[in-house]
């Protein structure tokens, strides 16, 4: 599988900024951030409930 190139990047960068608005994007990169952070949280809280099962 090829990987996008320096020219794709760019594109696809110009793209999201006329979609979204340059306002927009960092109202979407926090929200990205927010459900990572949870992702993470509800991960690691059935990970450690798996291991206290365990013991």
């Amino acid at each position: 599988m090829r990987f996008p190139g320096t020219f794709e990047i760019i594109l696809i960068i110009l793209a999201i900024i006329l979609l979204f608005g340059a306002k927009k994007i960092p109202e979407i990169a926090r929200g990205l951030g927010k459900g990572l952070k949870e992702f993470k949280k509800a991960k690691d809280e059935v990970s450690e409930s798996l291991n206290s099962d365990k013991e």
